[in-house]
This record gives C-alpha cells, sequence and structure tokens, in this order.
C-alpha cells in the first residue's frame, strides 16, 4: 500500500464531506433574483399593499446590501478546507460545474423578461395598473444589474477553465454587461500584473474608489486589446479578425443587445445600458477591495516576487463564498487559477477582511469609512512600515510624511 492511500484512508479523509454541497444551488438567486422579486410585488398587490409592493423590484440591490450582509454576520465565517487527499476528486465531480453552468440560462431568461417589464403597457396579472412606473424600471435595472455583476464573477470562474466549452460560457456570460473583454484582461493582465504598480485593477493604498473605477475600467479595457493584438501579430492575422477574443466577445454583446432591441423596441437600450455600467461597477468593486495597497516586492533581479497568499485580502465568511463561488478564498485563487471553486482553500497567513464581500462592497462607496476600516489593517498587515504598500502615487508623498518616513526632495 502506497503512502498516499495510507494516508486517504485516514478517518478524517474518509468522514470528510463537503457541508456546502448542495448550498451551491443558493447561487442561482443572483439570477432568479427577478423573478423572486415579481412574484413578491405580486403577492403583496394580492394582500392589498400595493404601497410598499413597489419595493421588491429593486430584490437585487436589497440582497446585496442588506440581506447578504445580515447573513454573513450571522452565519460568520466557514473554516472548512477540502483536504489535500480528496482534491482531484471534487475537481472531477462534474456536479460542481453544472452548478455555474445553470447560471446562464436563468441569467437569459431574467433579462428577456426586465425587456418585457420595460416596456409592457399592461401588467394588470400583477395587480398593476397599465405599465411600471419610472422608480420600478429603474428597480428591475439596478436587479438585472446584480445579476450581472454575479455574472461577471461567474464568467470568471468558468473563463479560467481549460475546456472550450466553459471558454464561451463565460464570454456568453459577459455580454449583458458588455465586458467581454475581462475575460482576456483577467486572465493574462491582472494575474501577471497583480499586486503591483503596473495593473489597473489593483487598489492602491489612499486611492478612493471613485479614482480607481476609471483607471480599472479603462486600463483594463486597454490592456485586453493590447494582449489580443499581439496574439493577432504573432498569428499573422488582422486585429479585427473573428478570433480575436475582444471583438468575438464585444459581438455577443451586440448581438444580444440588438436581438432584444429588435424584439422589444429601442426602448430597453437605456436600461441595457445602465444595468451593464452598474453591473461591471459590481465588479470593480470587488476588483478594489481584493488587493487594496498591497504590493509585491521587487527581488535583487528587478522582478517582481511571486503572487503569494499575503497578497490578497481574504474573507471566508460563508454566505457571499456561496454567492460568488469562494471567490473570497482568492489568495488560492491566485496561486491556482485553474483551481476549480469547490477546492480553493482558506490560508491563515492571508490578510483577511472584516466581513464578506457584500459587507464591504457598500464600504468602498464612502471613502472615509473605507480608510477607517482598512488603513490600520494595510499598515498592520506591513508592521507599521508603510513603505512596503501599494501607495497612490499622487498621495505617496503625503502619506509617507504622515507615517514619518523622509523622501528625497
Amino acid at each position: 500500500m502506497s503512502s498516499h492511500e495510507t494516508v486517504a484512508s485516514t478517518p478524517e479523509v474518509l468522514d470528510w464531506k463537503d457541508k456546502k454541497r448542495y448550498l451551491w444551488l443558493l447561487g442561482l438567486i443572483p439570477p432568479t433574483a427577478l423573478f423572486i422579486g415579481t412574484g413578491l410585488v405580486a403577492a403583496f398587490n394580492a394582500l392589498g399593499w400595493d404601497v410598499v409592493a413597489p419595493v421588491w423590484w429593486w430584490f437585487g440591490p436589497i440582497l446585496l446590501y442588506i440581506l447578504l450582509p445580515i447573513a454573513d454576520l450571522f452565519f460568520g465565517p466557514d473554516g472548512q478546507n477540502p483536504p489535500e487527499e480528496l482534491m482531484a476528486q471534487l475537481e472531477n465531480d462534474k456536479y460542481y460545474r453544472y452548478c455555474t453552468y445553470a447560471f446562464i440560462p436563468f441569467q437569459m431568461a431574467s433579462l428577456v423578461f426586465a425587456c418585457y417589464l420595460w416596456t409592457a403597457s399592461d401588467l394588470s396579472w400583477l395587480g398593476i395598473d397599465g405599465g411600471l412606473g419610472l422608480a420600478s424600471k429603474l428597480g428591475v435595472t439596478f436587479t438585472v444589474g446584480v445579476m450581472g455583476g454575479v455574472g461577471i464573477n461567474t464568467a470568471h470562474e468558468m473563463g479560467h477553465k481549460k475546456e472550450e466549452l466553459e471558454r464561451w460560457f463565460s464570454k456568453i456570460t459577459l455580454a449583458q454587461t458588455a465586458y467581454g473583454h475581462f475575460y482576456i484582461e483577467h486572465n493574462r493582465g491582472h494575474h501577471v500584473r497583480v499586486a503591483t504598480p503596473e495593473d489597473p485593477a489593483s487598489s492602491r493604498f489612499g486611492e478612493s474608489f471613485w479614482t480607481f473605477l476609471p483607471r480599472s475600467v479603462f486600463g483594463s479595457l486597454r490592456s485586453a486589446w493590447e494582449l489580443e493584438a499581439k496574439r493577432m501579430e504573432r498569428l499573422d492575422r488582422p486585429v479585427w479578425h473573428p478570433s480575436n477574443d475582444v471583438v468575438n466577445a464585444w459581438a455577443m454583446t451586440i448581438v444580444l443587445w440588438g436581438a432584444l432591441a429588435a424584439i422589444f423596441g429601442w426602448q430597453v437600450l437605456p436600461f441595457a445600458l445602465i444595468q451593464a455600467v452598474y453591473g461591471f461597477s459590481l465588479l470593480e468593486s470587488v476588483n478594489y477591495l481584493e488587493h487594496y495597497g498591497l504590493l509585491r516586492q521587487k527581488t535583487a533581479s528587478g522582478r517582481y516576487e511571486r503572487c503569494a497568499p499575503r497578497h490578497s485580502w481574504n474573507s471566508d465568511h460563508i454566505c457571499t463564498n456561496i454567492f460568488l463561488y469562494h471567490l473570497q478564498r482568492h489568495s488560492d485563487h491566485h496561486a491556482n487559477p485553474t483551481r476549480r471553486y469547490q477546492t480553493l482553500r482558506s490560508f491563515d497567513e492571508a490578510p483577511n477582511l472584516p466581513s464578506g464581500y457584500a459587507s464591504m462592497i457598500g464600504l468602498t462607496y464612502i471613502s472615509p469609512l473605507w480608510r477607517k476600516v482598512m488603513d490600520h489593517r494595510v499598515l498592520d498587515h506591513y508592521d507599521g512600515d508603510i513603505t512596503q504598500a501599494n501607495l497612490q502615487p499622487r498621495k505617496a508623498a503625503r502619506i509617507l510624511a504622515r507615517h514619518g518616513v523622509e523622501t528625497a526632495g
């Protein structure tokens, strides 16, 4: 009997079960949030509570900013890591990938249903006279936007995999938010430059989310285009070739939005644009909090050290992890980008956020609150040596002076 077989048969390994196995199906709540909200609107109208019924069109933001943070606070951290001996078995269990595949049909159905709600003039079957008012239409828009933001994360999970089918599923999922270039930039840009000043998707100490947002959006877009342009050049193809993964991903958005406009009318396009911007801004708020202030140091050769657990902010809060397919176990993801979500581990040496991503997203919008919560954590992480942090260049001299570090000139 080999040593591996001996270890694999220990009681701890034999008794281990993924306690989240069927909880992963809760990840289908975001792509069905619009249907859940619609059911609640209809129920409240039927009960005569029509004054408060329209609030449920905002079910997506309610879920993200209120319900999930409360659940994270109540249920707390997960604390369960899969045994090393069961990694291959978990990786090969196709149930887990089917949980992510199922996101796509619900996502598309919700988007079509949203277009119907934006344009319908008779919603009497919901207990509504005529169509939706502007506030209700915006609620539908932001609920669909939450779905789109979570969809980018679902695409992120599939886009890292080697199977061609999953890579195409990733681009289909990104079509809703017109963020298909994320498929390129995240895999070949962010994972190479993470936690360095050169990475547009790594936020800097002292940088507000509102400064980071355009830097990350346009910097990632430019990087994705440059990466694919170089690949097309190596293949001796024109940059606008259909095999350019930025071009074909954008084409999916044009086809999707064009089809929806052809079926429901051009009136859906302003709402489609709003939900897309809100959806990818949610992704960028997650980008902002994942590496805030963290910096890979340069070695004697002038190259950056390898990415390690200490270069990502983690959270093991179980509820948000269920909805984001373990995205919060971010250190292991950077160490093993192709590893499937069910096998990602929580590292003790990784810096930890005080709560789950859902709780922290709202904080990113309010810079003074964010910095009050996070700046001292960055400083503690570096044992008080602020020079080791990734500083916002425009504020670097001021930050260093505040911490008693003299600068030249």
